[in-house]
This record gives C-alpha cells, sequence and structure tokens, in this order.
C-alpha cells in the first residue's frame, strides 16, 4: 500500500457525517502494520522505525527473527463504509516500553481489534488488560501466520479466557477480504453493545 499513488481517495466525500475511530492493537509483531495497510484506502502513515541492537534486550524476537522494523508511535489508516461513515484506524505499538501511547490512542475510540498469534498466546494478556483498562469492547481475531499452530476456537478462548460474548474470528493481515470480515466483526459487536439496554 505504500506505493498507491495519490487520488480521489484521499479526500473524504462532503456528505460524510460519522467518523469512528477503532483501535487495533496486539503484542509485538503480530501484524498490526500490516493489517492496517491491507484495510486502508489511503496510503497508511506508519511511523516504522529498523530495530537496533539497543531494542533486543528489551524486544522478544523469538518467532520473529525476520523482523526488522517496529512501530514506534502508530499506525494510520482511513476506510469509508458509506458515503456518511468513514472508520479511523489506529495501530498501536506492541512492546511495554510505548505503554504511554496508549492512553493518548484510546481516547475516542469506540472499541479494539485484537490480533494475537497463536505460537505466542501468552504474550496478548498484557494487550488484553490494557484494553479492559481503558474500558474498549473488543473482538478477537487470529493472525494466521504459516508456522504458526491451529486449534479450535473452544481451546483459543479457553486459552486467552474470553468472555461468551467476545467474538472470536481467524484472519490473515494480508488478505483484504479476510481481514475486513474481521473489522466487520468488531463494527458488528460494537452496534449490538450500543443496543443492549443500559
Amino acid at each position: 500500500m505504500d506505493s498507491a499513488p495519490a487520488s480521489e481517495a484521499s479526500y473524504l466525500p462532503d456528505s460524510v457525517r460519522t467518523a469512528v475511530k477503532l483501535l487495533i492493537v496486539g503484542h509485538f509483531a503480530v501484524g498490526k502494520t500490516t493489517f492496517v495497510g491491507t484495510m486502508s484506502e489511503i496510503r497508511p502513515l506508519r511511523t516504522e522505525e529498523r530495530m537496533t541492537q539497543a531494542g533486543a534486550v528489551v524486544d522478544d524476537l523469538a518467532g520473529v527473527r525476520d523482523k526488522t522494523t517496529t512501530t514506534v508511535a502508530m499506525d494510520f489508516g482511513r476506510l469509508t463504509l458509506n458515503e456518511r461513515l468513514v472508520l479511523y484506524m489506529f495501530g498501536t505499538p506492541g512492546q511495554q516500553r510505548f505503554k504511554q501511547m496508549w492512553s493518548d490512542l484510546a481516547r475516542g475510540a469506540l472499541g479494539a481489534l485484537i490480533l494475537v498469534d497463536t505460537e505466542r498466546l501468552e504474550q496478548s494478556f498484557e494487550v488484553m488488560d490494557m484494553v479492559e483498562t481503558h474500558r474498549l469492547p473488543y473482538a478477537v481475531a487470529v493472525n494466521r501466520f504459516d508456522t504458526s499452530p491451529v486449534f479450535p476456537e473452544s481451546e483459543v478462548r479457553e486459552a486467552l479466557d474470553l468472555l461468551p460474548g467476545t467474538p472470536l474470528v481467524m484472519c490473515d493481515a494480508r488478505d483484504h477480504r479476510s481481514s475486513a470480515e474481521a473489522l466487520i466483526t468488531l463494527v458488528d459487536h460494537l452496534l449490538t453493545l450500543e443496543q443492549e439496554p443500559a
């Protein structure tokens, strides 16, 4: 998506009346930048920097040895759903040392899509805690990596200690259709919660 030419899609139509802010969250190297890039209709804003030896002592590269860059502030993308509604997607940094960014990014967000990797599920707990601390409703998307084990949905739900009403979907952050289905699942969940009596 970085090489996409600028076009009229860069500008919102005058008819747009509602903007919805969503967070795309997850642990380090789970695919957040890829997801935002796949779904954004504009060239996504990325704040990636090359990883250095200094970061090796704090970033766990187990299972992601080919990773050479990391998000240091946020990813940003936009998706116009119809002539009146637009989604703004904010991808958060995955490392603990960037946790201070969360409060700012979470302000005004309606919900979060939590990406997880079945090979590193234990790394998702801290992210889920942060989402819950900010009282954001969320859906969980298992990002399929070629090397990650496949488990039945019931086992993933149990491992993540998900409530029965928390949506869980499978996706491939590189694939537009699959990623769109994950976003739709989150938006449907948010609409359902909005309609529930207080």
